[in-house]
């Protein structure tokens, strides 16, 4: 019986969720929930500089808005305790110490500016600037000296200079890198702050955490990882590196390009389960050609195995279908809750009920930010074009709306009730009654009641909506025209 899975989602709160984070969030959760394991939410804030003010809610926020419920965090507590890491700042120094005493790390007292002139002149060589031991060769009496008089040092991570490190990737398979590629990084800063490297390693062992899932990035980091669990003598994780998300032109997504946060694609109109959806196949693919899941479905019918080592391409218009295809299958209450703030920003005019345009809107909708350039017409009918109303299909013309509307008027004056089923059976019979097409009668009805060449619905569902005094005001208006244009 091995160890209970348990992963983690390891965010800095730097005040937005871009989608590679939200892809790494969901997969630790369906590794976690598909293995009966456990999902934990661990906040590392340890570079205080790039701190953002309620960047945490945003985080907790997302959290919530997709249904990725965890089992222990900052917010609800647990075992492992606390789960801010700036709130275990004195958990690291001791281990840090515990290194340099059994000879895999050491002090080191250089200033910023012997650093920053190296780095300069390696550069100018055309070189990757590595840290050149310098602070190895002090005597141990050398070290106490500078320590007992508070110079300012940081503890470096002593790395092996020959031979290559080996690990095994659940996608990848097994990955090797020169040992002499591997820097002296820096675990403890001078402010006494872990290196997010360190943190991290350190609080994934007290937190027994068992798989690592992150992004290919930390690919070539991976070794330094290793060495240290090795030098404490601790069990590995199990490691899950996911590939790249690119743009179709194969460009990778950034913030400072501008590519979409979660936050900014809620804002335009998509709908977290959609989004959650799509970005579960960014990089895994289920047996089969099934494209929609729920969550609860990918918590079943996910597998490690199924991540793709290929990058995988963000296109923001097959997102645009699975937020279609969720809006169609939404019930007519729940699209009409989602749809509502939209509409009420679009619709001033009280009188109009709003329950009855979000149906016409339902199947209609992609995202939902299109639905106040839909409905502008319930409010007021503004001046149109009369060629409108001259369609091929249908075969209508200026001159046969005219008529269509001047017999449609007297019979929707004498109509009660007024509602879609008087409406209609009273237009049909009037259709059958002079001999046309249905179209040359709704066609021209459509047209004077909303103005405009494309509209959600038709003649009798609009007539319905606006009620029998403003659909008879507007049809007059639409005769009046044009009578005006054929004198």
């Amino acid at each position: 019986m091995g160890r209970q899975v348990r992963t983690r989602y390891a965010p800095s709160p730097t005040g937005y969720v871009h989608i590679g984070n939200l892809r790494t969030a969901l997969y630790e959760y369906l590794v976690a929930r598909s293995m009966n394991g456990k999902f934990i939410l661990r906040i590392e804030d340890t570079d205080q500089e790039r701190q953002v003010e309620d960047a945490v809610d945003v985080i907790y926020n997302m959290l919530k808005v997709c249904g990725l419920k965890y089992d222990e965090g900052p917010d609800i507590g647990g075992p492992y305790g606390p789960y801010i890491q700036s709130q275990r700042r004195d958990t690291y120094l001791p281990f840090a110490k515990e290194l340099v005493e059994k000879g895999h790390a050491y002090y080191c007292f250089c200033s910023k500016e012997r650093l920053e002139s190296m780095r300069k002149e390696a550069e100018s060589r055309g070189e990757t600037f590595m840290y050149d031991r310098h602070c190895l060769r002090l005597s141990s009496e050398e070290v106490e000296e500078k320590l007992a008089s508070g110079e300012p040092w940081v503890i470096r991570q002593k790395m092996p200079r020959e031979g290559s490190t080996t690990f095994e990737d659940m996608v990848y398979g097994s990955i090797t890198i020169e040992n002499n590629m591997l820097e002296d990084q820096i675990l403890i800063k001078s402010d006494g702050l872990p290196t997010y490297n360190f943190a991290n390693v350190i609080d994934d062992h007290l937190m027994e955490i068992t798989h690592v899932v992150r992004g290919s990035e930390y690919l070539t980091s991976t070794p330094k990882y290793n060495l240290l669990y090795d030098a404490f003598g601790w069990e590995k994780p199990v490691y899950i590196h996911l590939p790249l998300i690119v743009k179709p032109d194969g460009s990778k997504i950034s913030k400072r390009k501008g590519d979409a946060s979660f936050e900014d694609l809620l804002e335009m109109g998509f709908i977290a389960e959609a989004i959650v959806n799509y970005i579960a196949l960014l990089g895994w693919s289920p047996e089969g050609t099934r494209e929609i899941f729920s969550l609860a479905e990918l918590e079943q019918a996910f597998d490690i195995r199924r991540i793709s080592k290929s990058p995988s391409c963000f296109d923001i218009e097959k997102l645009r279908w699975f937020n279609a295809e969720y809006i169609r299958t939404m019930t007519p209450e729940k699209f009409y809750s989602l749809a509502l703030p939209y509409l009420k920003e679009a619709i001033t005019n009280k009188d109009i009920d709003l329950f009855k345009v979000s149906r016409l809107l339902h199947i209609r909708t992609e995202v939902l930010t299109e639905i106040p350039s839909k409905v502008g017409f319930f409010n007021e009918l503004e001046d149109y074009d009369l060629g409108i109303y001259e369609h091929k299909k249908m075969k209508t013309n200026l001159e046969n709306s005219l008529e269509s509307l001047k017999a449609a008027l007297p019979v929707l004056e004498n109509l009660e009730p007024w509602n879609e089923e008087t409406i209609h059976s009273s237009l049909l019979s009037l259709v059958e009654s002079m001999g046309i097409k249905n179209g040359q009668m709704l066609w021209p009805v459509r047209t004077a009641l909303s103005g405009w060449q494309v509209t959600p619905g038709g003649a009798i569902e609009i007539a319905d909506i606006l009620g029998k005094d403003e659909s008879l005001r507007r049809i007059r208006i639409g005769i009046e025209r044009l009578e005006k244009a054929l004198a």
